[in-house]
């Protein structure tokens, strides 16, 4: 009785191993978007979303507070630091005065300026504050924190999921007075004074992971949620 030769059994077997590859590379296939569709494939791709631009927000803001570190330690007093720019309100000033003093100048604190990713707020710059204590951060004087205003419920649930926040859990700031939130108003944003005498304070209770350097806080004076970052603890 005659074999094929070995050659040819080798080449038998090899296909069936290329025509077995492809079955599982399609069953794959199926299966991914089977489990997609089940699951929300939408949903899925906008979780995806608001987790990388949470990463580049606070990317961002490290960004900014390393702009600020680099005005200190060139012996800017924290007084004379200063977030003017073309593109900002003109309550923080012009970049052209004093430029050694500020963030956004490219020989000082060389930051850049930056909108915020599309779709996390409602379009709102960033701002600068000194009226604040942040929970469990430096002493009981307002810090120096950039706060990107009006961000969606959805973006701060995935920012502060992100931080390691409890599941469920919302950091709030409830204070009533002015300002009662750390988002304040135009008459707010850091002209080198900061409210020490009576800072805004965060519901430290409400916070499960301490001290809060950065966080989404949920405003109930108006029901915004707001992401701030300490940019100098105090």
């Amino acid at each position: 009785m005659s074999h094929p030769p070995i050659h040819a059994q080798s080449r038998n077997e090899a296909g069936n191993i290329i025509v077995y590859v492809l079955l599982g590379i399609i069953l794959l296939g199926l299966l991914t978007v089977a489990l997609r569709n089940a699951g929300g494939g939408q949903d899925n791709i906008d979780t995806e979303s608001l987790i990388l631009k949470a990463g580049q927000t606070q990317r961002y803001a490290a960004e900014l507070a390393k702009g600020v570190s680099i005005l200190l330690e060139n012996h800017v007093s924290e007084a004379d630091i200063r977030f003017a720019h073309p593109d900002a309100a003109t309550d923080y000033g012009t970049i052209t005065t004093n430029p050694e003093n500020q963030v956004f100048d490219v020989t000082a604190g060389r930051a850049t300026y930056q909108p915020p990713p599309d779709g996390i707020n409602d379009g709102s710059a960033w701002e600068f504050f000194g009226t604040s204590a942040i929970p469990q951060v430096g002493s009981d004087k307002a810090e120096l924190i950039a706060v990107l205003p009006n961000v969606t419920p959805e973006f701060c649930q995935a920012m502060n999921t992100q931080l390691g926040f409890d599941s469920g859990s919302q950091p709030t700031d409830d204070a009533n007075g002015s300002p009662s939130c750390v988002m304040g108003g135009s008459t707010d944003r850091f002209d080198g004074t900061f409210d020490d005498a009576s800072p805004n304070p965060l519901d430290d209770t409400s916070f499960s992971r301490l001290p809060a350097y950065q966080a989404c806080v949920l405003c109930a004076s108006d029901s915004s949620y707001n992401y701030y970052y300490v940019l100098m603890a105090r």
